[in-house]
Parts: structure tokens; C-alpha cells; sequence
């Protein structure tokens, strides 16, 4: 796979609600609670302003525009960046999957999407690899989105059989469309693996080492992927990402092991030698700098029923709580 497709694999996104949102009048809703969460929407008429912690400015949103909500950080959406919000859990009901949810007798607003719930224990790493906010505005990006999310409306109001499941997939697809038309316009002065994976030169690299992350990368053979010299790739690397090539080799390889050691029963000698090392002491040497524990001790964790992410193997639903889209 591709190193996006990587990443939202291990992510392991599941539409934990997927629904509508009509509003009327003067209107403040704030979003609080969003750890592992990535939303995904789609604004179908109308217009508001988003706001999210951390960011400066407020973004204005108008019909047509889709935008991602992928690092779980809590955010405001509001018909007037003035009024006094109110918080979401005074808005939106119990969870009822592919609902609408009427506010001030709507038809001013509309808007369609989903929350994901992501699981594991390396979500936090993961989604920080992701931007804070994914704005889709220019009309042939919005043009290929269109027909999920006037699918995705006719499920929601129609309820017609099957139509959840229909709405969860249309969701996958805004999700990873968004991404990689933010992907395609390239991101200039940002910093990190968003940035690094939309410049084409760096982003070979990146996906040399996803395809092959037991190989003995080199800057060298690097560089030649990037077609850049070993130091000039070096330093456009560390400026673009924020790491260094083989800082983010060795994370990515940790974040590999992390998932086999959660979900597979292989015996860290086997991981160990697939991701390159040659003595298990040597990986447990380089999982502990990166995770901050060692391999025995993360699997501890993963599977201690008092760990905040701990799911019985057989799980397969996440239990929802509010019918926020």
C-alpha cells in the first residue's frame, strides 16, 4: 500500500456515527472530547465559521465545501463567530446512526458527515501525523466529492435497508478523497508528515521506506530515491518533515511493531527480524526510545482490561454516545 493507505489502515477508522445536521437562525456549537476521533464533513447548504483549538484563524465554510477534522481536537462551529456556543451535548440526542438532527427549526444550515472512532495504541501517534484541519474549497476537488455526499443525503433521509452500511462506506471514501486532494495541492511552508509526503521528492523516500522497512536504508540509496544528493536530501528531509530520515524510519518500524505486538501473537524475535533488526535486544533497544517502554511492557498494556484502550479480542462495535455527525 501507499503510505496514506498505511496510515489510516492502522488507524483502523470506523464511521461511529454517520449523520446530518439542519440548522436555523443564530447558532454556537462546541465540540469538546474529540481524542481519537477524525470527522469527515461535508456542508450541502448554507454557511458557518469553524474554529479549533490550537488554530488561529476561523475558518468561513460555504456550500460546497468539505473539510476533515483529523487530529481530535476540540472545535466550535458557529453561523456567527460572536455568538455564545453551547455545547454539543445539549444539541444532539442519543446516538441514532444516519439521523438528522434539527436545530432552531433549521433551513438555514445543512450539513452531512461522520465521526470515526480510531483504536490502538499508537492512535495519537497516528493522527498527529495527520493536519489539523483538511479544507476543500476549490470547485474540481469539491466536483469529486459530490456525488458521495449526495448519496451519503439520500441514505440519511431516505432510511431505505442497508442504507447505514451504505452511508459508513461513502464516509470512508469523503475521508480518504479529502485527504488526497489535500494531499495533491501540496502544503509550501508546513512542517511535518503531511508536508513531507506532499513534496514529490520527499514523499518517494517515505515510501520507499513503507514499502520495504526492513531494508538497511541508507541516506544514500535515500537520496537516490528523492533524486537528491545524500546531504541536500538530508537537510530538505528534516526541513520539511521535522525529523530526520532515519528518526522517522526508526518511529515508523516502532509503530509497525506496536501493531503486531497488539494484534498478532508473533514472539518479538519474529517482528524483530521483520523489521531488520538482528537480535531482539537490539529492537527492544529501539522500541524503548521511541514507545518509552518495552515490548513486554506495551503488550502488558495492550491487553490490561484496565488500560483506557483495552478491547476484548472479539469486540468488533464501538459503543456510541451522542448522534453528533
Amino acid at each position: 500500500m501507499d503510505p496514506l493507505s498505511d496510515v489510516l489502515s492502522l488507524l483502523k477508522p470506523r464511521s461511529y456515527v454517520s449523520a446530518g445536521f439542519d440548522a436555523g437562525g443564530a447558532w454556537s456549537i462546541q465540540f469538546s472530547n474529540q481524542h481519537d476521533f477524525i470527522k469527515c464533513y461535508a456542508v450541502v447548504s448554507g454557511e458557518c465559521w469553524l474554529s479549533m483549538q490550537g488554530v488561529q484563524d476561523a475558518l468561513h465554510l460555504k456550500a460546497g465545501d468539505c473539510f476533515v477534522l483529523p487530529c481530535g481536537r476540540s472545535f466550535r462551529l458557529a453561523s456567527d463567530i460572536n455568538v455564545t456556543p453551547i455545547d454539543s451535548s445539549k444539541v444532539f440526542p442519543s446516538a441514532r446512526a444516519g439521523g438528522i438532527v434539527s436545530y432552531n427549526g433549521g433551513g438555514d444550515f445543512f450539513l452531512v458527515g461522520s465521526r470515526f472512532a480510531v483504536s490502538g495504541n499508537n492512535a495519537s501517534k497516528l493522527l498527529a501525523m495527520l493536519p489539523p484541519i483538511v479544507h476543500i474549497r476549490k470547485e474540481a476537488d469539491q466536483a469529486a466529492l459530490r456525488w458521495s455526499v449526495e448519496r451519503m443525503m439520500h441514505e440519511l433521509r431516505e432510511g431505505e435497508p442497508g442504507g447505514a452500511l451504505i452511508a459508513q462506506h461513502l464516509a470512508h471514501m469523503m475521508l480518504v478523497q479529502a485527504l488526497r486532494l489535500h494531499l495533491a495541492e501540496g502544503q509550501n511552508d508546513s512542517v511535518g508528515w503531511f508536508a513531507a509526503l506532499a513534496d514529490k521528492q520527499i514523499g518517494a523516500a517515505i515510501a520507499a521506506m513503507h514499502a520495504d522497512p526492513a531494508h538497511r536504508w541508507t541516506l544514500q540509496e535515500l537520496g537516490k530515491r528523492a533524486g537528491m544528493s545524500r546531504s541536500t536530501f538530508a537537510l530538505k528531509f528534516k526541513d520539511t518533515a521535522g525529523e530526520t530520515p532515519m528518526q522517522y524510519l526508526a518511529r515508523w518500524r516502532m509503530v509497525l511493531a506496536g501493531e503486531r505486538l497488539e494484534n498478532s501473537s508473533d514472539p518479538i524475535s519474529v517482528i524483530a527480524m521483520s523489521l531488520g533488526y538482528e537480535s531482539e535486544s537490539a529492537f527492544s533497544t529501539a522500541f524503548r526510545r521511541v514507545m518509552d517502554c518495552s515490548p513486554r511492557q506495551y503488550c502488558r498494556r495492550s491487553n490490561s482490561p484496565k488500560s483506557p484502550r483495552y478491547k476484548p479480542r472479539s469486540a468488533t462495535l464501538h459503543v456510541a454516545h451522542s448522534a453528533q455527525p
